[in-house]
Formats: structure tokens, sequence, C-alpha cells
């Protein structure tokens, strides 16, 4: 059964590049990690969100990304100083 995500992120409209910039730095490091699947960065047409998407063989496999990501400086349960709102984390799990 793999494990995934679908994460909103509402950076300020001056920060929406350096949010995505980072999004991409994150996700480069998932890639590299055992059990990654996928993951996406993506931005709404009218630029207020951004939106990032992954999937892992399991979800201790994505934990395992997780706390890469935490020394990236990546907040994947928190707030970032570049968001005006807090983001919405939806969990999947293949079924």
């Amino acid at each position: 059964m793999s494990f995934g995500f679908v994460a909103f992120h509402y950076p300020a409209p001056e920060h929406v590049e350096e949010f995505v910039a980072r999004c991409h730095q994150v996700a480069e490091l998932s890639r590299s990690q055992p059990g990654h699947l996928s993951t996406e960065v993506w931005v709404t047409p009218d630029q207020e969100a951004v939106v990032t998407t992954g999937s892992f063989a399991s979800e201790e496999a994505f934990r395992a990304a997780a706390e890469g990501a935490r020394e990236l400086g990546a907040t994947p349960d928190g707030l970032s100083e570049l968001e005006v709102r807090p983001r919405q984390v939806h969990w999947l799990v293949s079924r």
C-alpha cells in the first residue's frame, strides 16, 4: 500500500517564486530517497496556491524523506515564514 499527500500552500504573492524554488529543492531530495515514487510541484493559474504532491512506497519511506526535508529548512507540518495562511495537507493511502 502506497502513502502519499497533496498539500496546498499559500505563499505571499511576493514570495511565490522563492517558495516554488524551495519546493523543488525538497522534491529533488525526496526523489533520491528509498521508496520514493513521485513528487511534483504545481502552481494554480492565479498563483494564489502552490500545490505539492508526492507518493512513496510506504508511510515509513515518506517519514524518512520528510526528515531530510526538515534538514533543508522545510516545515512539512507547519507554516513557513513565506506563507500567509496555514497550508492544507491531505494524506493519502492507496487502495
